[in-house]
Formats: C-alpha cells, structure tokens, sequence
C-alpha cells in the first residue's frame, strides 16, 4: 500500500503540472500580463496615457488584495509605433516573461505583426487599442475586441448627423492608407442607407501637413459636411485650413479625431468639430461627481490630466479582472474564454456601452455616439446610435 502512496502522488503533481502548463503566466501567487505600447514614437504620447490607465486599475485591484487571492503583475515593452519592434517585444513577453495575457496593445499594425507570436502560445490578446476590424475578423478564439471600428462608427453615425445639419453635400478628406479607407467605406455606407453618395473625395498621404489644395477642393464644390479620415495633426491642420479659407462646412471626424490634444492645440478654430466616441474624455471639473473623482485620483497619482486613453487602459484592466475573478482560482486561458463569453460587461461611469461576447462573438459593442468641440472642450451630444 505504501509503495503506490509516492505513485499516486506523482500523478497527482504531474495533473497539477499539466493544468499550471495549460496557461503559462499564472503561478500561486500572481498573473502576469503584457502590454506593448508607444512610448518613443508618434504616438507615444497616447501609449503613455494607456500604460498610466492600465497601472492606476492594477494597482487598486492589487490594494484590494488581487485576484483570487493573485497580484498582478503588469509588464509594458515599447514598440515605437514599429510592427518588427512589436514582435521583438511579443516575442520578449510570450516566450520569456511567459505571459498569461496581452492587454491593451496599441496600433493596427503592431497587433497584426504580434498576433501569431501570441497565438502559437495561446495567449489572449485582450482588448487592443485600435478600431481596426482585423481584431476580430477573422475569427479566433484568443481574439477579444472593445472598439467599435471606424467602419460602423461611420455607418451608424453619419446619417444621423447629416439629416439633423438638412446637409446635402458629404464630401471626405481622408488619409490615403488603410485607416483613412475605412473611415470613407463606413461613411458611404450610411450614405447608402439614406439614398446619398459622396459627391466629393480628397485625400493626403501620412505625414502631410499642407491641406490647402484639399480645401480648396472641397470649398468649390460646394460642400457643406466634411467627413475626416484624419488623426491629430491633420484634423487640426484641415480645418485651420478650411477656416483661413473661409469654408465652413459641418465636420465630423472619427474616434481617431476624439482626444483633448484637437481643442488644445488647435485651439478656437477647433469648435464645431463632431466626433464619434464612446467614453468620455475624463475632465478634472467634469460635471459628473464620479469622472471628477476618478480624474483628480489619476492625477494625484500620476502629476498630470487623464485622458480618453488613460481610460482605455482602465477599463481594459478592470474586465480583464472581472473575468478572471469570475474564472476561479484555478485559472486557465480555457476558463477565462468560457467567462468571457457569457459575460455581459454592464456600462461603466465613462459611458461605456454595454458589451457582450459569445462562442462566435468577438467584438464587445460596435455602436458609438458622438461628442462635440464647444467652447474648447468635448460635449456628448447624441446617445448611442443603434443599428
């Protein structure tokens, strides 16, 4: 009898083994997850305000004693918005850090190139910052999408906007790449909807910063709403343009567009604009008491104003947490895929829309609403356009 006690304990342990093997990144005492941000190139400055958000959430869930009784232990590798950087730095965090999960990672491009690193160790890529379809099409078990893409927010969005304005020429400005073409598809599709078409294009190719020749265009056609496939620098830059002109047509750029830094470096002229959005920038005098708090908490913490990416990072954090509570102690990727796909992500105090996923279901939420620059600051100024 004795002699089959060390057997049946050794089969014990390798069951154990092979459960802790399934899903590498979660010891007894913590999980680890990944993140890989911009914080050397153009878009350094949101990937420092994600990885801000990210680490504000990990550590008030590590003060509330963590996960399962698990700390999390958050680990951020740069890509300098470079794809063959973002595998270098997936291949770092997979393959030697072994993590359980890649959270929040920024940029179209940059996922696309780091995905496969992921998915030969079945790790999760949870929740990137970009509105590309690609973060769910096709499907994937490991793939999990937040962000209503530019294609719906213009589909949904658009109609609305053009029937409230009486507009009756849509024309586009838009970024002669991938991003910039969704952006146009998205928008002629809710044209279509409302027996429109676009009756003018134009478009710029990344890195420019003359849209005169564009504006021009525009204003002799006689356009009277300007969709922008357009990040900071050019949304900025297109409508200075159009206001020395003297065009002023209705705009409306995409989530893309919805960052403080439009009003803040653009300025006066910067009023009027629309974007679509779906939580809010968080304003330290916010009128909503819980933003207010959340906002001055940030920035006590970290010397400097929140903003809708630092929001992101949050909110990532805080589902991905909520999943893994709900998984048990025992987590593996497999039970956190089962928890996550019958779970229903309730709106949170930003104004995030309710999400769901489900066995063939990868994107949380593709409806968004739209907020507008008044007086030098976002507004909300529709609800949630639904389908």
């Amino acid at each position: 009898m004795s002699k089959k006690l060390p057997l049946i304990g050794a089969a014990l342990l390798l069951a154990t083994s092979a459960a802790w093997a399934q899903s590498q990144g979660v010891s007894k005492d913590e999980i680890v997850l990944g993140s890989i941000q911009d914080l050397s190139g153009p878009l350094a400055g949101f990937g420092k305000q994600i990885r801000l958000g990210l680490m504000l959430r990990v550590d008030e869930v590590n003060e509330q004693g963590g996960i399962n009784g698990r700390k999390l232990r958050l680990l951020v590798e740069d890509s300098g918005y470079d794809p063959k950087r973002a595998v270098l730095a997936a291949q770092k965090l997979v393959n030697q850090d072994k993590i359980f999960a890649m959270v929040g990672h920024l940029g179209t491009a940059q996922n696309m190139a780091a995905m496969p690193v992921q998915f030969q160790k079945n790790v999760i890529n949870f929740f990137p910052v970009t509105a590309a379809r690609e973060m769910y099409e096709p499907f994937h078990k490991l793939k999990y999408s937040f962000a209503a893409t530019y294609y719906d927010q213009m589909r949904l969005s658009l109609p609305q906007l053009v029937k409230e304005k009486g507009a009756k020429k849509v024309c586009t400005m838009y970024q002669d790449d991938e991003f910039g073409l969704e952006v146009v598809r998205g928008a002629k599709e809710g044209l279509k909807s409302i027996g429109m078409e676009m009756a003018e294009e134009t478009s710029f190719k990344r890195g420019a910063t003359d849209f005169a020749s564009q504006m021009q265009k525009l204003a002799s056609s006689q356009c009277d709403f300007v969709v922008l496939g357009t990040i900071i620098r050019e949304t900025i830059g297109g409508i200075a343009t159009a206001r020395k002109l003297g065009f002023n047509p209705t705009f409306m750029g995409s989530s893309a567009a919805y960052t403080d830094l439009i009003h803040k470096l653009g300025g006066p002229a910067m009023n009027g604009l629309y974007a679509t959005m779906t939580v809010q920038n968080p304003y330290l005098d916010d009128a909503s008491q819980p933003i207010r708090f959340w906002a001055n908490k940030y920035k006590t913490k970290f010397n400097e104003d929140p903003t809708v990416f630092s929001v992101y990072g949050y909110n990532i954090i805080d589902t991905f947490a909520k999943a893994a509570s709900k998984a048990g102690p025992n987590l593996t990727t497999d039970g956190f895929i089962k928890v996550m796909d019958t779970m229903t992500i309730p709106p949170d105090i930003f104004g995030s829309a309710q999400a769901t996923f489900g066995p063939q279901k990868r994107l949380g939420s593709n409806i968004s609403r739209m907020s507008q620059i008044t007086d030098g600051k976002w507004k909300v100024v529709t609800d949630y356009a639904k389908n």
